[in-house]
């Protein structure tokens, strides 16, 4: 007698052409089981799952996934929400990172989805990561460290629900929310801060001696005369420009996946964040310099960052103009090699 031979293929959505693209009405787990004893025979059984009780067991794995993290998502959203000029989009980002789950959902669904069990060990070892930063050593309970429990708890779920083939459409999102939705700790930060602030200080002392304003600049201090009186503007941490480049690097990544199908396209889009945020950084410092020449209060608490946000538009409308120009480009390279192939 031949042993018996169990292959699995679960979660298979049962799917319905509408209109060109496919509606996806229930969620099937199908299992076959092949025997032999004195021949040959095939059984298979269907078992359908409603697409209602799959949100439900969707919300109940997510629920469950708050409650273990919960400390690291009352942070994160703390440091957000008293400081959005600064941290206000990594409440965006998995809302972001959803979307591009869901533009994707064709070609995950396109085959019958093999969970895999291994993904429940790589979640067991983010969760006793994440426990180890907390109740560990002092150096590991910082709040960077901590998500990299959640990112691998992340990773194991995704593994063990979709599978290897389905995790293949969803590496990138899953490392995009990892990156960018989470608040960058002093620590790290300055380690590029304090030369951001130098540039910025210095473009700002160029572009005011270029207007006609006189200037002086002393290390992060630039000192502006108005009929002869000092006004003195102090380019601290907050003007460095650094979380205006974070959140141009993550648009940038957003924008690059969505609206451009080129690789070099997409790398040259992210790219040129660094000089349109330092650059965009650069005028919001002489303005507030310019500014405090007629109020110093212009300089500091709420108006100095409501001039942050005022300065985010014509830096997102030049990010829209560097993605259009590319798009452009490879338009007409395209049009090129067509009529020389022609030829």
């Amino acid at each position: 007698m031949r042993p018996t031979v169990y292959n699995v293929n679960f979660l298979k959505f049962q799917d319905k052409p509408s209109c060109g693209s496919q509606r996806f009405n229930s969620l099937r787990s199908t299992m076959t089981i092949a025997s032999n004893t004195n021949g040959n025979s095939t059984t298979t059984n269907v078992v359908t799952i409603s697409n209602k009780t799959a949100f439900i067991a969707c919300g109940i794995l997510l629920m469950l996934l708050v409650a273990v993290f919960w400390e690291w998502f009352r942070r994160q959203v703390s440091w957000a929400s008293h400081e959005p000029s600064d941290w206000g989009h990594t409440l965006i980002i998995p809302f972001v990172s959803g979307y591009f789950v869901w533009m994707k959902r064709d070609f995950i669904l396109a085959k019958p989805l093999r969970p895999a069990w291994s993904g429940a060990i790589i979640i067991v070892v983010g969760v006793a990561w994440y426990m180890v930063c907390n109740v560990g050593p002092a150096g590991l309970a910082h709040h960077n460290i901590r998500s990299t429990g959640l990112g691998i708890t992340l990773i194991g779920l995704g593994i063990l629900l979709l599978g290897w083939r389905g995790m293949e459409y969803v590496w990138f999102p899953l490392f995009y929310m990892l990156i960018f939705a989470q608040t960058i700790s002093e620590r790290f930060m300055n380690l590029v801060t304090y030369r951001m602030q130098d540039i910025s200080a210095k473009g700002a002392y160029v572009f005011l001696n270029l207007i006609g304003i006189q200037t002086d600049h002393v290390g992060n201090v630039l000192t502006i005369f108005r009929d002869g009186e000092p006004v003195q503007l102090n380019v601290a941490e907050a003007c460095s420009g650094m979380r205006m480049l974070v959140a141009f690097l993550a648009l940038g990544v957003a924008m690059a996946y969505v609206s451009l199908p080129k690789l070099w396209q997409q790398i040259m889009l992210v790219a040129l964040g660094i000089p349109i945020s330092i650059f965009v950084n650069v005028l919001r410092v002489a303005s507030l310099g310019i500014l405090g020449m007629f109020d110093q209060n212009f300089m500091s608490g709420e108006f100095h960052h409501m001039i942050g946000l005022i300065w985010l538009l014509p830096a997102f409308f030049s990010y829209l103009g560097a993605r259009w120009v590319l798009s452009q480009f490879i338009i007409e390279v395209d049009e090129t090699k067509a009529q020389s192939n022609a030829s």
